[in-house]
């Protein structure tokens, strides 16, 4: 099923520019992440929660706090040469994790954003990595 509204939610969200799908609840803002399948070879779009922080764009590889990373992170760390869609506008990106200092004080910011993060977090025992995409 997540697959599925995932699915939809990329093809609408592109449709409309990201008029309509930018935006989950508590209002928190969306970005579609395109990444390179680690396996196929094949991009790959993840409709995902994003932070604005400077040039960058923060997102969290929470996979609802279950206990492996999505698949779009495990492809980010194969291949760090991403797109990052918000509202209209497409940027190549480069991606990295977080440091343990820099996620200390992002986190605080993306549970203002979407406070079920702290719940995630607290459902798992891995440790929920946050990445860092920056303008190549």
């Amino acid at each position: 099923m997540v697959r599925i509204m995932s699915v939809l939610n990329t093809w609408v969200y592109r449709w409309s520019g990201g008029r309509i799908g930018g935006r989950f609840l508590h209002g928190a803002p969306v970005c579609l992440l395109t990444t390179t399948g680690r396996r196929s070879g094949q991009p790959r779009v993840a409709p995902l929660l994003y932070l604005r922080d400077g040039d960058a764009v923060v997102v969290v590889a929470s996979k609802g706090g279950m206990s492996r990373h999505p698949a779009w992170y495990l492809n980010v760390e194969s291949d760090p040469e991403v797109e990052v869609q918000i509202g209209a506008q497409t940027t190549p990106m480069r991606a990295r994790r977080a440091s343990d200092e820099e996620k200390a004080k992002l986190w605080p910011r993306l549970v203002a954003m979407y406070p079920d993060y702290d719940d995630y977090e607290a459902r798992t025992e891995r440790d929920i990595p946050v990445v860092v995409l920056e303008p190549r």
